[in-house]
């Protein structure tokens, strides 16, 4: 089929009575978008003619018969995460994830419900819960996989050996044809407009299901019945199965990966919630065979699931910043583990059950360890085996796993041969792989590491596939159990199921769609399935001088590389977490740590024909907050803070810097220059008329209140004071507590020598963070060359370095290490480990009983904390908790927000404050909004106590302020 390019299409007319969002002209803003767009989690790349960002079921009419007039496809889109590039075409890529999300009605009585696509699985549910109820079908991204694409995949997940598969859960389909007409899809049929493409759909399937030779094929080609996940091609084994005849056609949709029709609205049915106690028996086997033993005999005790994590994944965790955390659990050195998930009424139930499974287990010598979890324990666990994608993208190197025969079931009872089989196969192509997931229902995510950037790896790629699917139809297994065929496996389904059925298939997408409106060269038709690959083979990587050092990732572009493209970053405020703000509030593609990442792997990347350009990339990259929640909660740690101040150092190199970029960057200057006569800097910020004629010149919004100066400095303060004895520590004084928070700055020093330590504030320069947060790196490396030399001599394990500003303390953890030179590296390490935020510092006082809470008042008080975002990523909450409930009576609760939304300067400038403002109102004002007055709120961060009074009225303190009114006199 031909394709026009966008200057050739009338795009243009669309547009005019077009509600939503429409990409597709050569604007520096619609190439950016139509190039992030051109990827989705799988190894595909191709950039779409055009983005479509549908308001109304008018504008998705409009797109269906434009593509029917031009001879285009529509790529039906939710949250992108799909594996074998479903979504990934050169026709109109449809997003739905932003204007379709809405939950139509709710009937708990008769335990259904009615979504729009955009709906989150996760979300969801948490609406669901209080009627008791759940939609059951579970993902590994089910916080952010939406029910239109597990429509599309018929999603099965971790629980789906009890909880079944999207198709076993849906009851009714409304949709949009390939003519533009609307249809509702039940499990009975609805009488028909005469001579309508519907009337004509389930005629012609009518015909074809009742055909006695059609009948014999189905049953005899498709994979056997025990194989419980079976998602290749068009499930018409599952309408042969319709009680009392007829055509439930939900069954066929579910899984038709948007290829026969455009869903509006999808009809639910929902499962009680599981059981009050669950408990997660890990498994720690010494291999992988011994591992799928286990699941044998644990699938006879009728577990809710049954998963598998080998060592290449539980490695991956021991270094990463947030899953480390999560791996306390693992005894020595597993080669796999089988995380095996019990549920019952009582916990004693549950320990039944497990200690029968164990004691069998050990009966036949499976197994060497078997903690059992519950409640937050299994939880930590459980994100360790879903975070599995993501965590083997840490690979050093090009030769990385490949989602490719990840999605291959057989019957359970088959799985530890076909496994052996498989490793037969691997063997052969000389291919290492990791194995982990489902066991449970008979399927592996099975990732050969394969180098896609060479063509003999573009080779292998085919041959692995080519010879598992032979292995598959020895074992009649399924080329797709749950991520679909796509244009990854497509092409191998007319040698698992035979021509014959495959002409079935072609029927079937004829009869819905004979023209290729829908999602075309998706299960049939697919082009080959190592073409249009992310990269182009034996492409030279380019020599990119940086300012970073970015050597532990390899180099910029492969830590670029390393987004997987699994949407870690698309969940929202109401599952949880920091990454990634700007996202939670606008819900576009554009703004996900993901899409970035993406920008800036076309930027680097040596291909003119993939190249994006150096505004496309700025203009990405504009909202990031630099919050660095992405540098611990994206499980491939793809730190978008670090690479945007490296992309903003180069293009300032290029352009010169922006006079707002320069202030801002010179904030400690110009308040050293306004600290002379402080009087005058308040005079103006501080009248309301002159504030905001102030703030116009200087590019900040008028309605930004600013930070006031106070009337000395706390160096100034500091000097002027006698020396009190005791244990010596040395505190940090950054450069917004010495100007703007000198009162906080003054009760920390008076608090740490009213417990009894001499405090020192050693000679050393500004933090350097205002440098970082506008992307002037090479200044921010005099700086921490600098603060290292400086004070390198100076600070140890017994006098550490305190600071009060987390994202000012933090950059000795952070960016330091990637901008002192190699003589500095081990001084700056030594700086890092000693460098402690002050909440740190006292948590361990208090632990080694220097500390006691008998110094603290015992009246009662309650807390709520917002904990900074650098914080979050780079250290914890936990200190700070530990602190603050040191008073006896002291109840400590932590906000659950992300980001507040100030972002340092982020929230001042002009055309970026409505979306902080947006960010502050997901989950942090209305929460402080709801306290009562004698709740204290709480906030480390000197630009998050700002935001809080700007967006609610009330004033945060610092913990430092809380616990020095709370000492006893």
């Amino acid at each position: 089929m031909f394709y026009a390019t966008p200057t050739q299409l009338p795009f243009q007319q669309l547009t005019l009575d077009f509600e939503g969002e429409f990409y597709f002209d050569n604007s520096v803003t619609h190439q950016a978008i139509r190039r992030l767009y051109s990827t989705d989690a799988s190894v595909y790349q191709e950039t779409p003619l055009a983005v479509a960002l549908p308001k109304t079921i008018s504008d998705i009419q409009k797109l269906i018969l434009f593509a029917v007039e031009h001879g285009l496809t529509l790529i039906p889109r939710a949250a992108g995460t799909s594996l074998a590039g479903q979504v990934v075409g050169e026709g109109i890529v449809v997003d739905i994830s932003k204007y379709f999300d809405k939950i139509l009605e709710i009937n708990a009585d008769e335990r259904w419900v009615r979504v729009q696509p955009g709906v989150i699985r996760d979300d969801l549910n948490v609406v669901l819960k209080p009627y008791g109820l759940m939609f059951g079908p579970e993902t590994s991204t089910a916080n952010r996989a939406m029910i239109g694409g597990m429509i599309g995949n018929n999603s099965c997940g971790l629980h789906s050996i009890s909880w079944g598969a999207t198709r076993d859960h849906l009851v009714e389909v409304k949709a949009l044809l390939s003519d533009g007409s609307e249809v509702v899809f039940g499990q009975q049929s609805i009488p028909n407009q005469a001579d309508s493409l519907r009337e004509r759909i389930e005629q012609g399937l009518t015909s074809l299901l009742t055909d006695a030779g059609n009948q014999k094929l189905i049953r005899e080609k498709f994979p056997k019945k025990t194989v419980t996940r079976r998602n290749s091609g068009y499930a018409l084994d599952a309408l042969l199965d319709v009680p009392n005849g007829g055509l439930n056609l939900p069954k066929l949709i579910a899984g038709s990966e948007g290829t026969l029709c455009f869903i509006t609205e999808a009809k639910l049915n929902l499962l009680p919630l599981p059981p009050a106690e669950l408990g997660l028996l890990c498994v720690h086997c010494h291999s992988l065979h011994e591992s799928l033993l286990a699941n044998g005999i644990a699938m006879k005790h009728q577990p809710l699931a049954s998963e598998l994590v080998d060592k290449y994944i539980m490695d991956f965790t021991k270094e990463h910043n947030e899953y480390r955390h999560n791996r306390f659990f693992i005894e020595g050195d597993p080669a796999a583990m089988l995380m095996v998930e019990f549920g019952a009424e009582t916990r004693v139930e549950v320990e039944t059950t497990a200690a029968k499974l164990v004691a069998e287990l050990k009966l036949n010598g499976l197994g060497y360890a078997y903690p059992l979890l519950f409640g937050h324990e299994s939880k930590k666990a459980w994100d360790v085996r879903k975070a599995g994608l993501g965590l083997i993208r840490n690979l050093p190197g090009d030769l990385q796993p490949v989602n490719l025969i990840e999605d291959c079931a057989v019957a359970v009872e088959d799985l530890p041969n076909y496994i052996e089989d498989l490793g037969e196969v691997l063997k052969k192509h000389q291919v290492h792989a990791s194995y982990y997931a489902h066991a449970g229902a008979g399927e592996l995510h099975v990732e050969p590491m394969v180098n896609l950037k060479t063509s003999e790896g573009k080779a292998k790629f085919r041959a692995i596939l080519a010879d598992t699917a032979m292995l598959l139809k020895k074992y009649n297994g399924s080329l797709s159990g749950e991520h679909g065929d796509g244009r990854l496996r497509g092409e191998f389904i007319p040698f698992m199921m035979g021509e014959e059925v495959y002409g079935l298939f072609r029927e079937v997408k004829n009869l819905f769609d004979p023209q290729g409106v829908f999602n075309r060269g998706k299960i049939v038709d697919t082009p080959p399935m190592n073409e249009f690959l992310r990269y182009q083979p034996d492409q030279k990587a380019p020599h990119i001088e940086t300012v970073f050092d970015f050597s532990k990732q390899e180099s910029l572009l492969r830590l670029a590389e390393k987004c997987s493209g699994s949407g870690d970053c698309r969940k929202t405020h109401i599952t949880g977490g920091t990454m990634c703000p700007s996202y939670m509030a606008t819900r576009r593609e554009r703004d996900t740590t993901r899409a970035r990442a993406n920008m800036l792997r076309h930027f680097y990347t040596e291909s003119s024909s993939v190249n994006a350009s150096a505004e496309e990339t700025k203009e990405i990259l504009d909202l990031c907050l630099s919050c660095k929640g992405c540098k611990s909660e994206c499980p491939s740690s793809v730190d978008i803070s670090k690479m945007k101040a490296e992309f903003l150092q180069s293009y300032y190199d290029k352009n010169g810097v922006p006079f707002r970029s320069r202030l801002i960057a010179n904030f400690s200057q110009q308040m050293r220059l306004a600290s002379i006569a402080p009087w005058a800097y308040n005079s103006i910020f501080g009248n309301e008329s002159l504030r905001r004629i102030a703030n116009k010149v200087v590019g900040f919004h008028p309605d930004r209140t600013m930070p006031m100066l106070s009337k000395t400095t706390l160096k100034d303060w500091h000097k002027a004071r006698t020396q009190s004895g005791g244990k010596r520590v040395y505190l940090f004084c950054d450069e917004f507590t010495n100007y703007n928070d000198v009162e906080i700055g003054q009760k920390a020093i008076l608090l740490l020598e009213k417990l009894g330590y001499e405090v020192i504030i050693p000679k050393h320069s500004e933090s350097g963070r205002t440098y970082l947060s506008k992307g002037l790196v090479k200044e921010a490396k005099k700086i921490a060359i600098q603060n290292v030399e400086m004070l390198k001599d100076v600070i140890s394990d017994n006098a550490p370095l305190i600071g009060i500003e987390p994202s000012a303390i933090l950059t000795f953890r952070d960016e330091y290490l990637d901008l002192v030179p190699n003589e500095l590296q081990e001084a700056a390490q030594k700086l890092a480990k000693n460098a402690l935020q002050f909440e740190e510092f006292i948590a361990r006082e208090i632990d080694v009983k220097r500390i006691h809470r008998q110094q603290f008042t015992n009246e009662q008080k309650t807390i709520k904390l917002h904990g900074h975002c650098h914080q979050k990523a780079l250290s914890s909450l936990t200190p700070s908790k530990k602190m603050l409930s040191l008073p006896e009576n002291y109840t400590v609760q932590l906000i659950p927000s992300g980001c507040c939304g100030m972002a340092g300067s982020f929230g001042y400038e002009e055309e970026h404050y409505d979306l902080s403002m947006q960010v502050g109102e997901l989950v942090l004002f209305p929460t402080v909004r709801q306290q009562p007055e004698e709740v204290i709120i709480a906030a480390p961060g000197t630009s998050c106590r700002h935001q809080i009074k700007d967006g609610t009225g009330r004033k945060a303190k610092h913990p430092i302020e809380i616990l020095w009114e709370a000492l006893r006199s």
